[in-house]
């Protein structure tokens, strides 16, 4: 008999607390989960197992704790914590598993941020936003359970290459516009599009992965200064009111970083930077398209009113030129 996949026992939980008597066995010498199995094996991909619809039931939301998970390699390590492969026991789903520390996240006042950050997510359902299935927490940490990209971070990929062909580039360009355009429609504003905030599928397809400074903004303006500098649109560094429009600003520098291997506004210091973004100093290379050329004129414009609609990205002649096949999907 098929075993429900750890979907089907996320289903309805945003707000779930562990147990707070977590099993020492599950921890290491260190404080840290401990590596999953007695039979030496990490988990991964080949081993879920999935049902059919049909074949799970409809339950109860299930609490969870960090006995429920085989602890496998670690995939990354953050300022508040570690992220680890990690497999559910009684279905065998993988997912990864976020562990933070409380005590880094007391220390530097960011508990609020990362209830809003679980709230947001949670309740985000599209293709190219990873998914976070919920989360627990103990006495010491708190754990996110989501979505395992399994091949990993798109800034190490974009390290690996240099820069991207412009191909690869407007198919990650284009799954990027689509899930904006997503987060949007739900009032949910990213703020912090970059590299580092990007993941990889099995299949190579674009997942929106940290929405640490994203903010649910159905009515009114922000004013709030954050971000990464290189992305920073002109109105937030001039301390005006922004709203939706600095993420058309940020998937102009990412499609720039992804031609040409650097932000367009890369400086030696940041008030260089902040005054090549106010002034959009763009210096593009001669070996980009000037079907690229035109896009990135037409996204990267001071004034945030006459930047490009999302919903117009489709039309253009370099996504046309290079995602034929996706824009029927």
């Amino acid at each position: 008999m098929a075993s429900r996949t750890l979907a089907s026992h996320m289903s309805g939980l945003s707000i779930a607390a562990a147990k707070e008597n977590v099993s020492p066995n599950s921890k290491a010498r260190d404080g840290e989960p401990r590596a999953a199995g007695a039979e030496g094996k990490d988990a991964g991909a080949h081993d879920v197992k999935r049902a059919a619809p049909s074949e799970v039931p409809s339950q109860k939301p299930r609490v969870f704790s960090l006995g429920d998970f085989d602890i496998g390699k670690p995939l990354g390590r953050g300022k508040f914590g570690n992220v680890y492969l990690a497999r559910e026991k009684r279905s065998q789903y993988v997912v990864a598993l976020k562990v933070l520390f409380k005590s880094q996240l007391q220390k530097a006042g960011v508990e609020h941020q990362l209830r809003r950050e679980i709230e947001i997510q949670a309740h985000l359902r599209h293709p190219n936003i990873l998914r976070l299935h919920g989360y627990f927490y103990d006495a010491n940490r708190v754990y996110l359970i989501l979505e395992y990209a399994a091949k990993g971070e798109l800034y190490k990929e974009l390290q690996k290459c240099g820069r991207f062909d412009e191909k690869r580039s407007a198919r990650y360009v284009l799954q990027l516009t689509r899930a904006l355009r997503y987060c949007h429609t739900k009032h949910v504003i990213h703020r912090d599009i970059k590299p580092e905030n990007l993941l990889l599928d099995l299949k190579g397809e674009l997942k929106i992965a940290d929405f640490g400074w994203s903010v649910h903004a159905p009515h009114a303006r922000r004013t709030t200064l954050c971000g990464t500098m290189d992305y920073l649109p002109p109105e937030m560094i001039e301390g005006q009111d922004h709203d939706d429009l600095v993420d058309v600003w940020s998937l102009g520098v990412l499609m720039y970083e992804f031609l040409v291997g650097t932000p367009p506004f890369e400086a030696s210091g940041a008030h260089e930077t902040y005054r090549r973004i106010t002034k959009v100093d763009l210096r593009i290379p001669s070996f980009v398209s000037p079907e690229a050329t035109e896009l990135l004129r037409k996204l990267l414009v001071k004034d945030a009113k006459a930047r490009l609609s999302l919903e117009a990205m489709e039309q253009q002649p370099w996504i046309r030129k290079h995602c034929g096949s996706m824009l029927s999907q």
